[in-house]
């Protein structure tokens, strides 16, 4: 059976759940994967489903790790087994010093070296009657570019997945040529595709494929399906609820949503906001939350599981998220806690920045206001904290767009049968 090698900036990352999801959904329909990630971030709080996991897993970061010795080992073996490749792919590295522009979080050189260690994992694969036979990628940047790197080494095919950031970040000509070298890009937002319009010749645009990230909608479901309340979930607050999730970082814009929480408490409304999330932003949040004499209602709990996460998502009333670009690029796509939420049965309230349109029709599902609004933002939370019957009403809109547009299993068919059309090794 074909096996599919997975290289991953970071893995378990609590960020980057969709991944693991991901993952899971490709083994549940037989497809048999080996994880390749480049570092293991070693956070305090791993997702459950992580356990579940049977891919094998090899940290790239060992190229390294294991000194000097070891490496030069590889490299040697490898120049010794495809001395032309090796010198070809050797050649691109030393002399494409642009591969270290735009966003990136590790140099040319270190890729490389995370290449021929990989290059040596994959020979060992096929020793043991393992072979891999295709490579995916996740992020345009890093990932990809050891993928096509390892592709050079190797001949083995691979595709990648974009998302936001590593897009618009890395240069055209790189994403032009990482394209070019794939057997497909996969991205998951309509807003991406239009970037690719922009910046992509016309002969490689009919190799990106949109499929938006879906989510397990046996595990995040609403509470009027769950046929059993916990008791935490049948003593939900009197006032209403709004929920937040996220890295507390600046995209995720969570001082306009608590500058907003301080307009509602001066109109005098009742609710409780709880941002769930750890990251730099934490002591900052902190500060802002007690100079505006908001301790008693916004609270931030800090980081949590999706276990964890989803009694809360069914005790909330609104799911707020106040994204925005920053001002050196960075940016959400289709944010995975907007459909999280919205599979819960909860209206969102968000902005009008790439994806998130996408995913949330304004007046029907949620309300959408401009990013870095706070008047607006103040506005549409209270418009949906007074008119509980029209939160209800778009409740059972946000589990049906999600259920008909951001299925984890229809996704995993989808990717999967890509990866049964990628080419054997050249």
């Amino acid at each position: 059976m074909q096996r599919i090698g997975y290289i991953i900036r970071s893995y378990p990352r609590l960020s980057q759940t969709f991944i693991v999801n991901e993952i899971l959904a490709l083994e549940q329909l037989g497809v048999q994967l080996h994880l390749f990630p480049i570092t293991n971030p070693h956070e305090p709080i791993v997702q459950a489903q992580v356990a579940s996991v049977r891919a094998p897993i090899d940290y790239l970061e060992q190229a390294r790790g294991r000194g000097p010795a070891a490496l030069r080992r590889d490299h040697l073996a490898l120049l010794r087994a495809a001395p032309q490749r090796y010198a070809q792919a050797r050649a691109y590295v030393a002399w494409r010093a642009d591969l270290d522009q735009g966003y990136t979080t590790a140099t040319r050189a270190e890729c490389f070296d995370q290449a021929v260690y990989m290059a040596a994992l994959l020979r060992r694969e096929a020793q043991a009657g393992r072979p891999i036979s295709h490579l995916h990628a996740h992020f345009a940047h890093d990932p990809t570019l050891i993928a096509l790197l390892v592709q050079q080494l190797t001949g083995i095919s691979f595709s990648f997945t974009a998302h936001a950031r590593d897009l618009v970040q890395i240069p055209p000509h790189s994403l032009n040529e990482r394209i070019d070298r794939a057997t497909v890009m996969l991205t998951c937002s309509a807003t991406n595709l239009d970037y690719v319009g922009q910046v992509v010749p016309t002969r490689l645009r009919s190799k990106v494929r949109l499929i938006h990230h879906g989510v397990n909608l046996q595990g995040f479901t609403p509470r009027w399906e769950y046929p059993v309340l916990s008791v935490d979930e049948q003593s939900a607050p009197s006032v209403p609820r709004i929920v937040s999730v996220g890295r507390l970082v600046e995209k995720k814009g969570f001082p306009d949503l608590i500058r907003a929480c301080a307009e509602l408490k001066r109109a005098g409304l009742p609710f409780h906001c709880a941002i769930y999330g750890e990251g730099p932003l934490e002591g900052e949040l902190r500060r802002l939350i007690g100079t505006l004499g908001l301790v008693d209602d916004v609270t931030l709990p800090g980081a949590c599981s999706q276990q964890e996460l989803i009694p809360e998502l069914r005790r909330a009333d609104l799911f707020a998220l106040a994204s925005f670009v920053t001002d050196d690029g960075d940016r959400d796509g289709v944010p995975n806690v907007l459909v999280e939420a919205m599979a819960c049965g909860l209206p969102v309230v968000s902005t009008t920045v790439a994806g998130i349109p996408e995913l949330v029709r304004s007046g029907v599902n949620g309300l959408l206001v401009p990013p870095r609004d706070v008047a607006a933002l103040a506005g549409a939370l209270a418009e949906l904290l007074r008119d509980p019957e029209r939160r209800a009403m778009m409740a059972q809109t946000a589990r049906r767009t999600v259920v008909e547009h951001f299925d984890l299993q229809a996704a995993a068919r989808q990717i999967a049968a890509i990866f049964v059309r990628s080419p054997a090794p050249a």
